[in-house]
């Protein structure tokens, strides 16, 4: 690949994905509950073979961005980042859907034993076992060391005790990656993840109401009961488990969000071409005309960081957290201000409940908040600019 264009492959891909959107998945949407898992759409992605290509070896395969014939740890990210844009430009709710399958069981692809594998990857691929990945808690969000769920020895397992805070397809998932706290005082060094079947006793939640009607909820554990066996990875090295698959989607966010930009951008355009104000189309004024092209700009821009960092995580480069960081901060905040920039271009129609517009304007909001703040991307940027400079 080369740093300004697309394989023809990887265009397929991307190509292939809005197409299956548009005429697959839309209408399943469209019949869905807000804030309620979509099951219909899941089983549909995985019978797509959409889903499998997050999870390398499981389930019927999308059209190949590789010669190998099989998703390789090599191209998880750069694939993940095209399939997120390209839904994210025709449905944010499939875009959604599929993000949140990975996010939940990728730390079960990456640490998790042959066993835990073998029994709910082909499920999550196939669209029939919905995934959750259970991190953020009341008091711990952008802190997420400073987390207390916590998990206690119980002969040779222990018992999870308290609460998971704004997770996605909670309270609703079929398995949970959950982080915990297994040495008290440690900090990020006594975390441990635990792979948690959501009818396990003890195990319950409620659903919230947010801006952005994906379903996302509270979970409660009670004194869930938990083997060696659904131990994710080592003892106490749980949160390194947590980040790595942050790593990985961090710039994928930054991909859903560059997908919403390029959406507001393309509908900017058709309005501005057929709008006529003041004796002109829109497309005719100045003003408009240079708000389109910097739109624009700044989108490519965005989409560019995107790539960098998906392929640098691929080929396995140093700084691949701060790369992910810049990804996902440029582009969360440029579609904040392309969004809003269409709003402002289309006027009052924008507005109406059900417009384009609307629904991203609610949608682009919380990518600046979900999976690290933009504050603390800044951070992460931060940290390694003076680490440099030493």
């Amino acid at each position: 690949m080369v740093a300004w264009d697309l394989e023809p492959d990887q265009r397929a891909l991307a190509e292939w994905a809005r197409e299956r959107a548009a005429q697959d998945l839309l209408p399943l949407v469209e019949a869905g509950e807000p804030g309620v898992v979509n099951r219909p759409l899941l089983r549909a992605m995985g019978d797509l073979g959409l889903l499998a290509r997050l999870f390398p070896g499981f389930g019927p395969a999308a059209p190949k961005s590789s010669d190998d014939g099989v998703l390789s740890r090599e191209a998880a990210a750069f694939d993940l980042c095209l399939l997120r844009e390209a839904l994210a430009r025709e449905s944010t709710e499939a875009e959604t859907a599929l993000a949140l399958q990975g996010l939940g069981a990728y730390p079960v692809l990456q640490s998790g034993t042959e066993t835990q594998v073998r029994t709910w990857l082909p499920r999550v691929a196939s669209g029939e076992a919905v995934a959750a990945f259970a991190l953020t808690e009341p008091e711990a969000g952008s802190d997420a060391a400073a987390l207390s769920l916590r998990a206690e020895r119980d002969g040779d397992g222990w018992r999870l005790t308290g609460t998971k805070m704004w997770i996605s397809n909670a309270p609703q998932a079929d398995v949970y990656t959950v982080f915990a706290r297994t040495t008290p005082g440690a900090g990020a060094r006594g975390v441990s993840g635990f792979v948690v079947p959501g009818d396990r006793a003890g195990v319950s939640g409620q659903s919230l109401d947010l801006l952005s009607p994906h379903p996302i909820g509270r979970l409660e554990l009670d004194g869930v009961r938990v083997s060696a066996d659904e131990l994710l990875g080592e003892p106490d090295r749980g949160f390194a488990v947590a980040m790595r698959t942050l790593d990985l989607f961090r710039p994928s966010v930054g991909a859903f969000a560059v997908g919403m930009a390029q959406a507001a951008l393309d509908a900017s355009v058709r309005h501005a071409r057929g709008r006529v104000a003041f004796g002109l189309p829109l497309a005719q004024q100045q003003s408009v005309a240079h708000r389109l092209a910097e739109m624009a700009t700044r989108t490519q821009s965005a989409r560019l960081l995107v790539y960098q960092a998906a392929a640098a995580y691929d080929a396995g480069r140093i700084g691949v957290s701060t790369r992910a960081a810049m990804a996902k901060l440029a582009a969360t905040e440029t579609a904040q201000w392309v969004v809003d920039s269409a709003v402002q271009i289309h006027g009052a129609r924008a507005l109406e409940r059900g417009h384009l517009l609307e629904h991203l304007y609610r949608e682009v909001r919380a990518p600046r908040i979900y999976e690290g703040a933009s504050e603390v991307q800044l951070g992460i940027i931060a940290r390694e600019l003076l680490r440099e400079g030493d």
